[in-house]
């Protein structure tokens, strides 16, 4: 099977880019709210010799079509059954990144038994009842504004991106961030933020049957290690990997050890 990184669509509406190598059992991987499928390019390559990794871009990101009307989030979960739906897979290991991680978290407990193994990337299981509805709306409204009031995803990308890095981070990891929040689309964009924001389920973890890995930054500032911690003691079996002098994006900042982590939890399920 070719390691080649190829580019393909899941037909329909809105039509969905994804990128794909190797071949064996499929792992998708999905970016955070900031990204695309491009953040995932040095596991496609370090990890197609396993198996069929693929990342997609998100309804309204990268390649994939805007939308009409406003987002719910649970549409991210539809799509996703549509792409494993069109790559002929029965179980996927998923990957998810941040709201990546909410996205397979929300997949898993809608569609259970189409799930292998989950990976959860400096994520969180749901804002909990100390975000309240005024904090909700506060949240999205001090997000949003400047865009509304006409700036463009560009103008806030550099800005944006240090605070997703740790201070260790290397030029040319700030820069890639950079170049991904530059090309948001910024309709859709606004709509992820308000979906994401004020989607009101938070995951029981403790519930989950299938094989976790948690993987997060030790300098994460947006999804701190706590949160990685507590959500592996309460996963029956989860195993949790901290990497220092990592921030949010951690397959970015420390992709060898990230990409070791996988490969090892991978190979263990086999």
């Amino acid at each position: 099977m070719s390691r080649d990184i190829v580019t393909a669509h899941v037909a329909g509406a809105p039509r969905i880019a994804y990128d794909m190598a190797g071949g064996g059992e499929t792992l998708v991987c999905l970016h955070g709210i900031g990204g695309n499928r491009r953040n995932w390019s040095g596991q496609l390559h370090a990890l197609s010799d396993i198996c069929r990794a693929v990342a997609w871009d998100a309804r309204g990101y990268g390649d994939s079509d805007d939308y009409d009307g406003p987002l719910a989030f649970t549409d991210f979960a539809y799509d996703l059954l549509r792409l494993l739906d069109q790559l002929e897979v029965e179980q996927a290991h998923l990957c998810g990144l941040s709201m990546g991680g909410r996205i397979v978290l929300d997949f898993h407990e809608r569609h259970a038994d189409r799930v292998r193994s989950l990976i959860l990337v400096d994520t969180f299981p749901g804002f909990d009842a100390s975000f309240t509805q005024e904090g909700r709306e506060r949240f999205v409204r001090e997000r949003r504004q400047p865009l509304v009031e006409g700036k463009e995803p560009a103008d806030i990308a550099p800005a944006v991106a240090r605070t997703l890095v740790s201070p260790t981070a290397a030029p040319a990891v700030v820069q890639q961030l950079i170049d991904s929040i530059s090309i948001l689309h910024k309709a859709s964009y606004i709509k992820t933020i308000e979906a994401l924001t004020m989607y009101q389920p938070v995951t029981d973890v403790s519930t989950i049957k299938v094989p976790v890995q948690i993987i997060v930054g030790a300098d994460d500032k947006l999804t701190p290690p706590a949160i990685s911690r507590k959500m592996a003691a309460a996963i029956p079996g989860a195993r949790l990997l901290e990497l220092p002098n990592t921030g949010h994006l951690s397959n970015l900042e420390a992709p060898e050890a990230f990409n070791d982590c996988v490969r090892a939890f991978l190979s263990s399920l086999n």
